[in-house]
């Protein structure tokens, strides 16, 4: 890297040039703006973050680096979508520079926007032991999330009854999350080992980062998460709540 490391980020992932199931379409090679409000509201509370990319060009990324943003190229694994690619990029950006780092969120790039400091903020500094993610008004045992775990289920022998076990649970969004280096490093190992385990041959219209997340999540870690407000705003409501600390769509 060209930069010193902050020691509180916020980081994202953005590849393109693959189609996205999620969008049905694939995302333009050099297009800033489907990142522009993420960056604008990382820079407009002062904070620090990082876009992990493999498609912007060198000129791209010149003029939108600032002392609040700074870009990382990869080279894209085609053999994991780039929902489930992005947890491969930030395990081995934490394998090496987790020591620098205190706090750390990982959110979307294109539906979030920042609305405050989260690592100033009372809940998050009072519970350095938990991790802090977004959520939907739904519960696990969905219809979405039954079609999305498909390939999932078929391959981890405990899926199922994690499923039956936790079906009404608040069903929890892998677009942002965070927390403190010492829980979140070993949580984005253990989440990208289940992928790469388990989710390196899926050819079903689903990506499995959801089923994968909220898997891991209410299996090692039910007693240990804070989702919701103030985390994120309402899923899908379109609102901007600045007593929370993210917007997610």
């Amino acid at each position: 890297m060209d930069f010193n490391l902050p020691r509180n980020l916020i980081v994202a992932s953005h590849i393109t040039g693959i189609y996205d199931v999620n969008r049905s379409t694939t995302l333009a090679n050099n297009d800033f703006s489907l990142v522009t409000d993420w960056a604008k509201s990382i820079a407009e509370l002062g904070l620090h973050g990082i876009i992990f990319h493999n498609n912007f060009s060198k000129a791209t990324c010149k003029l939108h680096q600032s002392d609040h943003l700074h870009f990382i190229k990869v080279v894209y694994k085609p053999q994991f979508n780039p929902n489930v690619f992005r947890h491969f990029v930030y395990a081995e950006f934490l394998k090496q520079y987790a020591h620098l780092i205190k706090n750390i969120f990982f959110t979307d790039v294109s539906d979030v926007t920042a609305l405050k400091n989260p690592f100033i903020e009372k809940l998050y500094l009072n519970n350095p032991t938990h991790i802090f993610c977004g959520d939907e008004p739904e519960i696990l045992d969905n219809e979405w999330m039954q079609k999305h775990a498909e390939h999932l289920r078929s391959k981890i022998p405990n899926y199922a009854a994690y499923e039956s076990d936790f079906k009404n649970e608040t069903l929890l969004n892998c677009g942002i999350i965070g927390g403190n280096i010492a829980v979140i490093r070993p949580f984005i190992e253990e989440l990208w080992a289940i992928h790469l385990q388990n989710n390196s041959d899926n050819d079903t219209l689903f990506t499995g980062d959801m089923g994968a997340f909220n898997y891991l999540v209410r299996t090692r870690y039910h007693q240990k998460v804070i989702h919701g407000s103030p985390v994120n705003t309402v899923f899908k409501s379109y609102t901007e709540d600045k007593s929370c600390w993210f917007k997610h769509k």
